[in-house]
C-alpha cells in the first residue's frame, strides 16, 4: 500500500470522504447594526463547513470585550471557485460590513479552505488590502493540499486547494503577504488534511506552530484562540 509521510492513504481519503458528505447551502449573516469600538471581525470557515464553526472563538472574543455588532460569520458555497465567485461574494460581504459598522477595515479570520477565499480578495479585489488590516489563516491550504487529489475529479473548491492549480499559481506570484495589512497563520504538525504541514505558513507572515492538533481542533483550542486575540491587537 502507497504511504505518505508515514500514514497510509487510507485513512486520508476516509478525511475526504468524510468532508464531502452533503452539506445544506448555507446564507452569509446579515452584518448587526450597530457602533463599532474595535475593529470588525469576520470569520470566514473552511471547506464543506459552516458558520456554525465559529461557535467557541466567537465566545472567546465575547468574552474578551467584542460585541455581537463587532463579530460577523461569512457562510458560502465551498463547491464554488474561488477566483470566479467566492472572492467576490466575499468582498460584497465586507462592504456590507463597513457600512453596517461604519469601519474603514475589517479583519479577517480564516479556517482551511476560507483562507484561499480571503487570500484572493485581499491580493485581487480592487478594495481589498485597503479593507483589510488584519488577516489570519488557521490550517490553510495556502500552497495546496494534496488531499484535495482525492475529490479535485468533480469539484471546483478541490482543484483550486490542489497544488499547482492556477489559484494557487496566482497566489505564489511575487509577494505573498501585500500592503499594509499585517498576515499570521497557525499550523499543525498532525494536520490530517493539509498535506505538507509546510503548505501553511506565508512568507512575511507572523506563522505560528500550534503543536499536535487535528485540522479541526485548531478551532477550539484554546492557546490558538489567545494568539489569535492578541495578534488582531497588534
Amino acid at each position: 500500500m502507497l504511504r505518505l509521510r508515514g500514514r497510509t492513504t487510507a485513512p486520508l481519503l476516509a478525511v475526504v470522504a468524510s468532508l464531502l458528505l452533503a452539506a445544506a447551502p448555507v446564507r452569509a449573516e446579515t452584518p448587526v447594526l450597530g457602533p463599532s469600538a474595535r475593529t470588525p471581525v469576520v470569520f470566514v470557515h473552511g471547506y464543506n463547513a459552516d458558520p456554525g464553526v465559529w461557535g467557541g472563538l466567537r465566545a472567546d472574543f465575547r468574552a474578551d470585550g467584542y460585541t455581537d455588532a463587532e463579530l460577523f460569520s461569512f457562510g458560502y458555497d465551498t463547491h464554488r471557485s474561488v477566483n470566479e465567485v467566492l472572492s467576490g461574494e466575499l468582498a460584497a460581504y465586507v462592504e456590507g460590513v463597513k457600512r453596517q459598522t461604519g469601519a474603514s477595515r475589517v479583519d479577517l479570520v480564516a479556517h482551511s479552505f476560507g483562507s484561499l477565499v480571503t487570500r484572493w480578495y485581499v491580493r485581487f479585489d480592487a478594495a481589498g488590502q485597503a479593507s483589510v488590516a488584519h488577516w489570519v489563516s488557521l490550517a490553510g491550504p495556502n500552497h495546496g493540499t494534496g488531499t484535495a487529489w482525492a475529490c479535485a475529479l468533480w469539484d471546483q473548491a478541490c482543484r483550486d486547494m490542489t497544488p499547482g492549480s492556477y489559484v494557487q499559481k496566482k497566489l505564489a506570484e511575487g509577494d505573498e503577504t501585500p500592503g499594509a495589512v499585517r498576515y499570521a497563520t497557525w499550523w499543525s504538525n498532525c494536520d490530517e488534511v493539509i498535506n505538507p504541514d509546510s503548505s501553511v505558513p506565508l512568507a512575511g507572515a507572523v506563522n505560528n506552530g500550534a503543536g499536535c492538533l487535528d485540522h479541526n481542533g485548531l478551532l477550539g483550542d484554546d492557546a490558538v484562540s489567545e494568539g489569535v486575540r492578541a495578534f488582531l491587537r497588534s
